[in-house]
């Protein structure tokens, strides 16, 4: 199953919306980098049971992916998510993948099994909007600001020129 799936993404079929900055009203006041607050105080767990939290990567964008290693299709895009994960600067963009597996030994299986290398957690409470999807995987791309640029749930390719360029781009 999760060959045919991998098959469809490469079918260019599933494409996730690319990333976009909003931009801030005309009238907005100007606030300085340092003192705007991060708006998601996300808690989480890493592989090696450390705990982390989104807030600390506020000033970089942000992608976040929520998944499972018994979902087909969360499968099925990772190795996209992957190839672009070695393409990004990790300077300015990061990774974070959620594993809502219930056995955090399952995943860590899966992904010794398939060479993957992308900063994994697990939530350390329950998920906040924007991360508190009904489906997975689901994926929220998050500004330098922590403002939601994009999300696409379901599975989506996302190692496309076009989707690179756009991180790129909100990264600036």
């Amino acid at each position: 199953m999760g060959a045919l799936q991998r098959g469809l993404l490469a079918t260019g079929l599933w494409k996730p919306d690319v990333p976009v900055a909003t931009p801030a009203p005309a009238d907005a006041p100007i606030v300085p980098t340092g003192g705007a607050a991060y708006p998601h105080n996300l808690p989480l767990l890493t592989l090696d049971g450390k705990h982390a939290n989104l807030s600390d990567l506020k000033g970089k964008v942000v992608f976040v992916n929520l998944w499972a290693s018994w979902c087909p299709p969360c499968v099925a895009e990772m190795p996209g998510i992957h190839a672009l994960y070695k393409k990004m600067d990790p300077k300015k963009v990061a990774f974070v993948m959620i594993s809502l597996d219930e056995n955090p030994a399952k995943a860590q299986a899966m992904l010794k099994r398939q060479g993957y290398t992308f900063p994994v957690y697990f939530p350390a409470g329950p998920l906040t909007p924007p991360f508190d999807s009904n489906s997975i995987p689901s994926t929220v791309i998050l500004g330098p600001d922590g403002q939601v640029a994009a999300r696409h749930d379901g599975m989506a390719e996302y190692d496309t020129p076009e989707f690179k360029a756009a991180l790129e781009k909100l990264a600036r």
